[in-house]
């Protein structure tokens, strides 16, 4: 009886392994993408791969009055600068804000100056631009640039999956017409404006709105979303503006 016992025992067990087994090849793969999720001014969260990386943390001053500020705990915060409203140390993670390359938690972090102002950075100094690759989708982060591209910064850049550009204009950031120019030289799949006015109650704030870079970009196709967006790692080839609410 004992040796039926363990025959059976060792049945059962296999039995189970492989039941086991089956329905685990039978589940899908874990989908490339990101989640998306905008607080406001140039602060975006992007969820995946395993990862959490915060753009521009920014107190709630200047153009940024009225909002939350994002004092979130992320993996990675990249931010264009110093600055109160693009680079303010209040989220916890690993904080990057200095040009170099970069690499955290199994992520590789490019990041390279280029002036914030138009006038050689002799104004407000330079911004650092990042590009890195998260969920799958190639990203670059130009919040803080107000210069155009040299020939080296596109080739550093390449065609980015996922763009994130600075529109409002003012003495910091690209305007419509200067952002729809680098837009176009960089031919990302998708385009995500930020740094604009939005609540035009602000006083002190020299942004104006997303309206003028979407005019400067007629024919392109425009998606108005909410706060969050998702983007799979399979995007379509075109050029699409993801405006986020």
């Amino acid at each position: 009886m004992p040796n039926h016992f363990h025959f059976f025992k060792i049945v059962f067990e296999r039995t189970l392994l492989t039941i086991g087994l089956v329905l685990f090849s039978s589940l899908p793969a874990i989908a490339g993408g990101v989640r998306i999720i905008n607080h406001g001014h140039s602060s975006i969260l992007i969820k995946g791969g395993g990862q959490s990386v915060l753009l521009n943390p920014f107190k709630a001053v200047g153009c940024a009055a009225g909002l939350k500020e994002p004092r979130l705990r992320v993996n990675v915060i990249l931010a264009s600068s110093t600055l109160a409203d693009e680079g303010a140390r209040i989220a916890q993670g690993n904080y990057l804000v200095n040009p170099g390359s970069y690499r955290i938690d199994g992520m590789n972090f490019e990041g390279f100056a280029s002036p914030h102002d138009r006038v050689g950075g002799r104004r407000y100094g330079l911004a650092t631009i990042w590009q890195w690759t998260q969920g799958g989708l190639r990203f670059a982060h130009l919040g803080g640039s107000a210069a155009p591209l040299t020939g080296v910064d596109r080739v550093l850049i390449g065609r980015p999956d996922v763009l994130f550009i600075a529109v409002g204009g003012g003495s910091k950031v690209y305007n419509g017409i200067e952002a729809a120019r680098v837009v176009k030289e960089l031919n990302p799949k998708r385009v995500i404006p930020v740094q604009y006015l939005r609540d035009k109650s602000v006083s002190n704030c020299d942004l104006t709105g997303v309206q003028p870079f979407l005019d400067a970009m007629k024919g392109a196709e425009i998606r108005q979303v909410g706060k969050t967006v998702y983007l799979s790692d399979t995007l379509s080839d075109e050029t699409v503006i993801t405006v986020m609410r």
